[in-house]
């Protein structure tokens, strides 16, 4: 149909990788019909030495580049750390460290700005701070927005978009904490990076979940898929324990009720896609990051087998709510062949 609305499937590639090597990476994305992925962990020359893609030096990131060339992919975001760090310098009990915030501006942030141009992505996944465990996230909202704003501001004077994810324990926690800080923010290189999972996580049910995603949808550049079955054990104190966090499953199975968000996501594509155009992206992504054996603050991991069960059941939910996207094909491979 000429107005059935598309998106660009992509996923977290270290999550198909045994042992995180670029060359598994890339040929596992490949072989699952990928064009996009965003890389966080990686082994560039299969030598063993896993790294954060931020701390890649300048040789292993043309290194890489060439590999992206070989498999025909491209980056969709740096899959970033930012702003999983406190907000005050306080011993509240939990592992979070804490970086004055210059320093991890001048640092941190701009090298990490450095490798999303590097590696030819307008895009950075990024968080929203820790604030003290025990205390409320709207006390810290002030802070939050100042600080998210300075991120803001540096990555659009590059001509970087920051994607503000959802994520328990986190300033940003729920869909309208996550509204209140974008538009507290105000500017058009910040939008919102929405995953059904990490609010099913916080033990919330899938009307909770669409519930969430309306209230942010305004400002939602793209989507994270991982789904999550309820931990009917967990007395529920309002912190997710993520050493923990074991029962996440494919889109078409757990509590986060991605057919409904989904459906809901559908009329705002048209939107979505022209403003992420605007700010130099290709379009709107989907990207599976569904940790199906295993995951925790800083990652996650579903192994070559799981990263394919995430992705078709991905698809099967697209195809029933009737939103487009494309996977490689044999005219694909034609056309590499110079056919």
């Amino acid at each position: 149909m000429a107005d059935r609305p598309e998106i660009l499937l992509s996923a977290f590639a270290d999550e198909a990788a045994n042992s995180k090597s670029v060359v598994e990476q890339l040929a596992a994305m490949s072989a699952l019909g990928l064009r996009y992925y965003s890389p966080r962990f990686l082994d560039v020359y299969g030598d063993g030495k896993v790294q954060h893609v931020v701390d890649l030096n300048k040789t292993d990131t043309k290194a890489l580049v060439k590999r992206h060339a070989e498999y025909g992919m491209s980056v969709t975001s740096i899959g970033s750390r930012i702003g999983k760090v406190k907000l005050k310098d306080s011993d509240d009990g939990s592992h979070n460290k804490f970086v004055p915030f210059k320093k991890y501006l001048d640092n941190d942030v701009a090298q990490t700005i450095s490798q999303a141009i590097a590696l030819g992505t307008k895009l950075v996944r990024g968080f929203s701070f820790y604030h003290p465990k025990g205390e409320k996230p709207q006390s810290y909202i002030g802070q939050a927005v100042e600080q998210i704003g300075k991120i803001t501001e540096k990555c659009a004077a590059a001509g970087i978009v920051y994607g503000l994810e959802i994520e328990p324990n986190l300033v940003g926690e729920t869909g309208p904490l996550l509204a209140e800080l974008a538009k507290k923010v105000n500017h058009p290189n910040l939008v919102l990076v929405y995953d059904g999972g990490n609010v099913a996580a916080q033990n919330k049910n899938r009307l909770q979940v669409l519930d969430e995603f309306k209230a942010c949808v305004k400002y939602v550049g793209w989507v994270h898929i991982k789904d999550y079955t309820i931990d009917k054990t967990l007395e529920w104190t309002g912190v997710v324990d993520e050493e923990r966090l074991k029962n996440f499953v494919p889109a078409d199975v757990g509590d986060a009720g991605h057919e409904l968000f989904l459906r809901e996501l559908r009329g705002h594509i048209p939107r979505i896609e022209k403003q992420m155009k605007k700010l130099g992206a290709p379009g709107v992504f989907l990207e599976a990051e569904p940790h199906l054996k295993g995951g925790g603050q800083f990652g996650g991991f579903s192994g070559p087998d799981g990263m394919g069960v995430a992705v078709r059941a991905l698809c099967r939910v697209l195809d029933y709510v009737d939103i487009g996207y494309r996977l490689r094909d044999f005219n694909d491979i034609r056309q590499a062949r110079g056919f």
